[in-house]
């Protein structure tokens, strides 16, 4: 018992819950400071002069970062077990699942380079860049990275007919090019695959000009390219930007699986629905003082305390709620307006679930709407509130 309490606080250290502590902060804060010294190193030590000015410096910091790094993916495969979705797994089988996660194998690949230069008597120069991987653990600490991602996978189908419709693109205007300047040009437009590398460089609108026609079909269909090009590269970046802005906005700080799990009225779901939820989760900061919602105010969201408190003032008076309590699922399950004005009495994280993404999660995943319907039952039938079970 005693080594599964440490390993779970370990677990609450590295993927902080609701309730998050000083030393938690801590622990993320030294480990981000880090990732950011170790990309600043390796541009520094491309620098000659720098280099050979403070070699010992920069071995010293990269064994020491190393010993840290490590240090954390191994707490994280130990910690595997207490990660929510691997709690029906075996111990063994948890890590393994974890391991093969792209967080791990990215912390995994921060630390590589530097036991392979160990193992192997040889320059390596190339596991360079790997050490440069250590820039994208920022991923699990930066609301804007994890966003990003987030943002790409929503929108992968998007992404992948663009990529389809741009590679036809290249073909098509490879192939013709190749047939108007394949007689004036033998030597570069031999081939559609010698053809290719024009039509890359023309469709990204880079144009180094080392390949270009000179016949005045090649010409025009090297202008209808171009413009083409543009067209090709807005679209992409027009799917991302848009579904970046949108996430942005949800979220102003990472959303974790023990902030979620630790939720009572989603501690009772599987895996699966709980991955649901941190999906239609938003989240926003308020500064103390800040107005969260008014009494009489249409129910527009189920509201978690992830950290900090509220002042709630009704009817029945007034009081405080913390990290893990709830407020405003009465008022949407029930369909009615909030009886409640809430203000932030601290700096507060807020997670909200909103009324329409509630009530579709209650169709869609029957766990979550037992769990919700319970709730309803104990509002309805007017029990006592359990504070610590997080309703007030």
């Amino acid at each position: 018992m005693a080594v599964a309490g440490l390993r779970r606080r370990v677990y609450e250290l590295l993927d902080k819950g609701l309730a998050g502590s000083w030393v938690a902060d801590l622990v993320h804060g030294a480990l981000i400071a880090l990732v950011i010294v170790n990309v600043a190193a390796v541009v520094l030590e491309s620098m000659p002069a720098v280099a050979n000015a403070y070699e010992r410096q920069f071995r010293l910091l990269e064994i020491a970062s190393v010993a840290a790094f490590t240090l954390e993916y191994v707490a994280r495969l130990w910690v595997a077990p207490d990660h929510p979705p691997y709690r029906t797994l075996t111990p063994l089988r948890a890590r393994l699942r974890a391991a093969l996660s792209p967080a791990l194998v990215i912390d995994l690949l921060a630390i590589v380079p530097f036991y392979v230069g160990l193992l192997l008597d040889m320059d390596l120069r190339f596991l360079l860049l790997l050490r440069l991987v250590r820039f994208f653990k920022l991923a699990r600490y930066s609301p804007g990275f994890a966003s990003l991602v987030d943002a790409l996978w929503s929108e992968r189908r998007a992404l992948g007919a663009s990529l389809l419709i741009f590679l036809g693109a290249l073909v098509i205007v490879a192939s013709a090019m190749r047939l108007a300047e394949q007689e004036a040009q033998p030597d570069k437009f031999a081939t559609i695959p010698d053809a290719l590398w024009w039509a890359v460089i023309t469709l990204t609108t880079v144009g180094y000009g080392d390949v270009y026609p000179v016949t005045g079909a090649g010409k025009l269909i090297a202008g209808v390219t171009a413009v083409l090009g543009i067209v090709m590269l807005a679209l992409p970046v027009g799917i991302i930007a848009t579904a970046f802005a949108r996430e942005i906005q949800r979220r102003d700080f990472v959303v974790t699986w023990s902030m979620v799990s630790g939720v009572p009225l989603f501690s009772g779901l599987d895996a699966a629905s709980v991955a649901e939820v941190m999906r239609a989760l938003t989240s926003a900061t308020y500064e103390p003082g800040a107005l969260i919602c008014r009494a009489g105010q249409p129910a527009r969201a189920v509201f978690v305390i992830a950290e900090g408190e509220v002042e709630a003032e009704g009817a029945g008076g007034r009081r405080t709620l913390g990290a893990g309590q709830c407020f405003g699922e009465a008022a949407v399950l029930q369909g009615r307006p909030m009886d409640v004005t809430v203000r932030a009495t601290s700096r507060v994280k807020v997670l909200a679930l909103d009324a329409d993404e509630l009530h579709h999660l209650r169709e869609t995943r029957p766990a979550l709407g037992v769990v919700i319907a319970a709730v309803a039952e104990t509002w309805e039938s007017g029990e006592a509130r359990d504070p610590a079970a997080g309703r007030p």
